[in-house]
């Protein structure tokens, strides 16, 4: 449910910019795009350092841009500096002489490039440790406003309520992008499931197991073919139940989209093989992104790719977040199950969960989440290729297309 709420001043603009971005940004430059005088969503970005602040505008405007209906902008920087004071303060000067709002170069540079791009900078804000402002703001009072005056008004905090919109987010951006805590015995049996499938998956298939390719040679059974039939451990049927589940992969995903895995760890086990998998967890990536019909020709293009053949440019263009915008509501249930599996599975099967996590992050627009979920897993894997390929993807700034278009 979509809902607006008109902002009568910058005070209370700046009360609803973290309900936007649903946190409180620190140490961040926030652009909130504008068409006809209506909001388009927020973009937040880290402040730069000063030798990069032209930088960092000529991007942060070049973003602007790419959104098609976008013709104006506020932007806002969010610092832990304080206010500070000017020489002209002791002498009763006025205000712009007195002090300073922090972020003033920032604020230039962005003038002067989204000037350049026919953007409109409506305002332009900075709030600090110690109070607020805005740059173009003649009459601000010396040491700017104080922030009791951001809070969110009570007939706001009731339309957003209704919305099911937090109207008081906790956190900033780098909140939330933890693994779930989850009870120790729950991740045993995850650990026993994924080894009894792997063996279920060994006699089934002959794919070996980890178990059996770190044994030594010196361990190597004799006798006859009845005693190694003895010595051959049984198979759990609960495994071999879920071996066979694995031949219908995009109906399994599906299904996980419902599934709680902290109650199941068989469930668990089976997502954590295939999402440990690159050639499996990709498939999932596209359902995800997509819907089962997706899953089934992601499912159908790797197996013609392994036999030789060109992956589909239109299956492959969605890991570079090309494409039909994703429902976000069913990336947002795919990021609460792979979170909870990764927090599940063996710390070795862990980095394919935290990749796929990564990537959920970022084409939900959470790049700071992104980023360190894909650091978490190339501290245990530090050449997996997801995890890797999204990190990049967050350091040079780029966003999924579909981040630009309103649908």
């Amino acid at each position: 449910m979509s809902v607006t709420v008109k902002a009568a001043d910058a005070a209370q603009f700046l009360s609803l910019v973290p309900r936007l971005l649903g946190f409180t940004p620190t140490r961040s430059l926030v652009l909130v795009p504008m068409a006809r005088g209506r909001s388009l969503g927020a973009m937040r970005l880290d402040l730069p350092p000063d030798d990069l602040v032209d930088t960092l505008a000529s991007r942060a405007i070049g973003m602007i841009c790419r959104i098609a209906d976008a013709e104006a902008v506020i932007a806002v920087i969010y610092t832990d500096e304080a206010i500070g004071s000017g020489p002209g303060a002791a002498f009763g000067l006025p205000s712009e002489a007195g002090f300073r709002l922090p972020g003033r170069a920032l604020i230039d540079a962005l003038d002067a490039h989204a000037d350049a791009c026919g953007i409109h900078v409506i305002d332009a804000l900075t709030v600090a440790t110690d109070g607020w402002g805005g740059h173009d703001d003649p009459d601000l009072p010396p040491g700017g406003h104080p922030l009791d005056g951001l809070r969110v008004h009570a007939a706001d905090a009731a339309s957003l309520d209704e919305a099911g919109v937090d109207a008081s987010p906790h956190g900033d951006q780098a909140s939330g992008a933890t693994l779930p805590p989850v009870d120790a015995q729950m991740r045993e049996a995850v650990a026993q499931g994924m080894g009894a499938l792997s063996a279920a998956l060994e006699a089934i298939c002959g794919i070996p197991s980890v178990s059996e390719s770190t044994r030594g040679s010196s361990r190597k059974t004799k006798g006859t073919g009845r005693a190694k039939a003895e010595n051959s451990p049984r198979i759990d049927p609960a495994a071999l139940e879920a071996a066979c589940e694995l031949d219908d992969l995009p109906t399994l995903y599906e299904d996980a989209l419902t599934w709680h895995p902290s109650g199941a760890p068989m469930r668990t086990a089976m997502l954590g093989w295939c999402l440990a998998r690159p050639s499996l967890r990709d498939v999932a990536l596209v359902q995800w992104a997509t819907d089962v019909a997706g899953g089934d020709l992601a499912m159908e293009a790797q197996r013609r790719w392994e036999d030789g053949a060109e992956y589909p440019a239109d299956l492959a263009s969605v890991m570079w977040g090309e494409g039909p915008r994703p429902d976000a509501e069913r990336l947002e249930r795919a990021l609460a199950l792979v979170r909870e599996v990764a927090a599940l599975v063996p710390k070795t099967q862990r980095p394919g969960p935290l990749a796929l996590c990564a990537w959920i992050s970022w084409a939900l627009g959470r790049s700071s989440h992104a980023d360190r979920y894909a650091a978490m897993a190339l501290a245990i894997d530090r050449r997996h290729g997801l995890a890797d390929i999204v990190r990049s993807f967050v350091r040079a700034g780029h966003l999924p297309d579909w981040a630009f278009r309103l649908r």
